[in-house]
């Protein structure tokens, strides 16, 4: 889960916004893990617990829970992995949206579960909006279900479009696309995802490839950077214009198009030399461990200290010191190898 905050601490200047990321949902087995891409998981996979049930109720939720009890809170996302294959995941929204100083739920998804019935009559978009989530990030590399079914390991492109579909019935006005660049695979779709997003008023990202899985290894066979991307959406939609005005408290440098309103980002972890300047993200990986940085091996446990009874000021200490570990730059551009799969650090 993203959780975006303002904490202040008597006798400390404010702490500019910071971001906290943990995995709501029960871990996929290691053999399952390998199975499957990170971002997309079989909603129906076996699962095992990650964490026991605390006091919450709620199995990955408590840790989370009760960091949350500790700073002021005014943004959150949830994410995984895939966060609607969570037992009960609803139940852990209902426990945000009562929290008075969240303005702002949102959730990334790869949509397939959106459209899924829950109650009669009830979509899981339309219990989501009730329970004042805002905006909807949905994964979507590609339109062609061929080439979806290549890069997620699943033939559920109509899922997804269903599950975007019930998002607009639902009353989501803030929908957006993050699409990942792989050369080889979807290069030559940029421009449907364009058109589609434009039809459908989506607001559509592109994400450089990122090394975060624990086989797959960056190659010029497979990254297509961001700046190549746009060369060649501008080809077929004509001049693009920076943006520098228009954010969504995220990494993403949007632009508009010269002769049409609608605007696109694109996210350049690796291309961009200055993506980590301003970067206000901590982890909080699924068995209790608080990463500084996604694209580095440092993560500090906070789940045992917190199952021992820690105070208050000392788990918000143990946050002030992970902030202050917080690398200057990520790791992703010097053969970086993750120790997690994604589906274990939060996405």
């Amino acid at each position: 889960m993203y959780v975006e905050f303002k904490r202040r601490k008597p006798g400390r200047d404010e702490l500019p916004l910071i971001r906290v990321v943990g995995n709501l949902r029960q871990g996929l087995s290691p053999d399952e893990q390998e199975l499957l891409p990170p971002g997309y998981l079989h909603p129906h996979s076996p699962r095992r617990r990650l964490l026991k049930p605390c006091r919450t109720g709620l199995a990955i939720g408590s840790v989370t829970y009760a960091s949350l009890l500790l700073i002021v809170v005014t943004s959150v996302r949830v994410t995984g992995g895939e966060p609607l294959t969570r037992r009960n995941v609803l139940e852990f929204f209902r426990q945000l949206s009562l929290i008075e100083s969240i303005r702002d739920i949102g959730i990334s998804t790869n949509g397939t579960l959106l459209a899924k019935t829950v109650d009669p009559g009830r979509t899981v978009a339309e219990s989501l909006a009730q329970l004042r989530v805002k905006n909807l990030n949905v994964s979507l590399d590609t339109l062609d279900r061929e080439t979806y079914a290549m890069i997620t390991g699943r033939d559920a492109l109509p899922e997804t479009l269903a599950g975007l579909e019930a998002g607009k019935r639902a009353g989501f006005t803030q929908i957006r696309l993050n699409s990942v660049l792989i050369r080889g695979r979807n290069e030559g779709g940029l421009g449907e995802l364009v058109q589609f997003a434009r039809q459908q008023n989506f607001l559509v990202r592109f994400i450089e490839l990122m090394p975060v899985t624990t086989s797959d290894v960056l190659s010029d066979e497979n990254f297509l950077p961001v700046a190549e991307a746009r060369r060649n959406i501008e080809a077929e939609f004509g001049p693009l214009i920076p943006e520098p005005g228009f954010h969504t408290n995220g990494p993403a440098l949007y632009y508009r198009f010269e002769n049409h309103p609608q605007r696109i980002g694109f996210i350049g972890a690796l291309t961009n030399l200055h993506f980590c300047e301003t970067c206000n993200k901590l982890r909080l990986t699924c068995d209790g461990k608080l990463r500084p940085c996604l694209g580095s091996h440092l993560e500090f446990d906070i789940k045992t200290p917190l199952r021992a009874g820690a105070s208050d000021e000392e788990l918000r200490q143990i946050f002030l010191d992970v902030v202050d570990r917080k690398p200057q730059q990520h790791d992703f551009r010097f053969n970086y190898q993750p120790g997690r799969k994604m589906v274990a650090i939060g996405g």
